[in-house]
């Protein structure tokens, strides 16, 4: 074994057992705050809505408890007060430490977030390249002023084609073509909640596969986290969610020459924190991943930013503060704290893996099968490639990434040569998507 990977993990099995020592003897720094009344598992959003008293402890019992659960100590910086979201997260997408957490287990309305687990759960099975010709049927059950991509029936989309319309535009028409090819909602909704299941996303419930307001669809910030961290282990599933715009096709019809021709349009990522507005900038080391907004739901996003070799995700669901792009401004403020408090706070809990990833057997930092890079169906074999996407080149529908001077500087370490679980807390990420400058 090369002397820098006998380095790296002599470096993380110290670092793992500083961590569990410090889990069993460190105290509490900041207790959580009083609960308030107890809230129905229904998602709500009356001003005098509250986290309920108990709630799931998966990942730690911290995670159970309401409030803002954070260890503060000499060196750590304090969390930024203008962050008014109902509940969020901020986790090391790599070791799946949780930094720090408000409400991480509240069930609450997802909104289109909640196609992180349907991309999760359809993309391996269809190949991009496969043509799709949507019928009216497809169409019919699409949710009343659901966002859209500007899918026509009669007309034919590949699968590459329908992923961007999902991801870009979170169009609920280009989710329920998909779910048209996975033999209906019902069994993409079945299998949804299964794969959640599998992920220990429990408190996960779905009903509508695109995230549209459903009485009992609910989900939470410990959750979409789980779910977006599965998902960038897919290749098609990281580049699609950091590409800043595409090409889409239009609608079939005769030009002036009496020609029958498809023209395309330009549609761009609604991902703020990747394309920047009026009054939010890009996010410096952004790589994704979905952002939603419903009635019922609020604002809500999930984010995956890379900086100085860390990466992070951050998850903020429905913030009191009603100002625009607020999801995004109070989700970058949580990154910043991150990026400055890691490596210096004890976590507070973990993303577990999934049910069916065994730990590591042997001696404790032992590699294990690592997991699938995963992106499509039949990966190179059914038209993939085997290289990682680069951010600022161009894709076969034309679709293009950021390229711009802000962004990832490199891609995210495999370490100990991809290996997968260290004493069931390490889950390496596959190669991020890199950014040019």
């Amino acid at each position: 074994m090369p002397a820098a990977k006998k380095t790296v993990r002599r470096s993380l099995l110290v670092a793992s057992a500083t961590l569990l020592s410090l889990s069993l003897t460190a105290p509490v720094a900041l207790a959580a705050p009083s609960p308030g009344p107890s809230a129905s598992a229904s998602p709500s959003t009356g001003a005098s809505a509250a986290p309920p008293a108990n709630m799931s402890t998966v990942g730690g019992t911290r995670l159970g408890q309401p409030g803002t659960q954070v260890n503060l100590a000499s060196g750590v910086p304090v969390l930024p007060k203008d962050v008014t979201a109902r509940s969020w997260i901020i986790a090391d997408a790599e070791s799946g430490e949780v930094l720090a957490a408000h409400n991480a287990h509240w069930r609450l309305a997802p909104a289109s977030t909640l196609k992180m687990l349907f991309a999760d759960t359809l993309l391996p099975k269809f190949p991009r390249s496969m043509t799709y010709k949507v019928a009216t049927e497809d169409l019919a059950n699409v949710g009343a002023g659901s966002s859209m991509v500007g899918i026509k029936e009669e007309e034919t989309y590949t699968v590459h084609d329908l992923w961007l319309g999902v991801f870009l535009q979170s169009g609920n028409d280009a989710v329920h073509v998909l779910s048209a090819m996975n033999d209906g909602v019902d069994k993409t909704v079945r299998e949804m909640n299964e794969h959640a299941e599998e992920l220990q996303a429990l408190d996960t419930h779905v009903v509508s596969p695109d995230g549209y307001d459903a009485p009992g669809q609910v989900s939470s910030a410990y959750d979409l986290t789980l779910i977006a961290r599965s998902g960038l282990q897919k290749k098609d599933f990281r580049e699609y969610c950091s590409t800043l715009t595409a090409k889409f096709p239009g609608e079939t019809k005769k030009n002036k020459k009496g020609r029958t021709v498809r023209e395309s349009y330009e549609i761009r990522n609604t991902n703020r924190l990747l394309t920047g507005d009026y009054d939010i900038s890009q996010y410096q080391g952004i790589a994704g991943v979905k952002n939603g907004n419903t009635t019922n739901a609020g604002a809500t996003f999930t984010g995956v930013a890379e900086r100085d070799g860390k990466v992070l995700l951050v998850t903020v669901m429905n913030p009191e503060k009603k100002e625009h792009n607020e999801v995004y401004k109070e989700t970058a403020r949580l990154f910043d704290w991150g990026f400055q408090a890691a490596g210096k706070v004890e976590p507070v809990g973990e993303l577990v893996p999934p049910k069916g990833a065994a730990p590591s057997e042997g001696r404790p930092g032992a590699p294990a099968t690592a997991p699938a890079d995963t992106g499509e169906a039949g990966g190179a074999a059914a038209g993939g490639t085997s290289e990682a996407p680069v951010a600022s080149a161009p894709t076969e529908s034309g679709s293009t990434g950021m390229g711009i001077a802000l962004g990832i500087a490199g891609g995210l370490l495999v370490l100990l040569g991809g290996g997968a679980f260290l004493v069931n807390r390490r889950w390496p990420l596959p190669d991020l998507v890199r950014r040019r400058r």
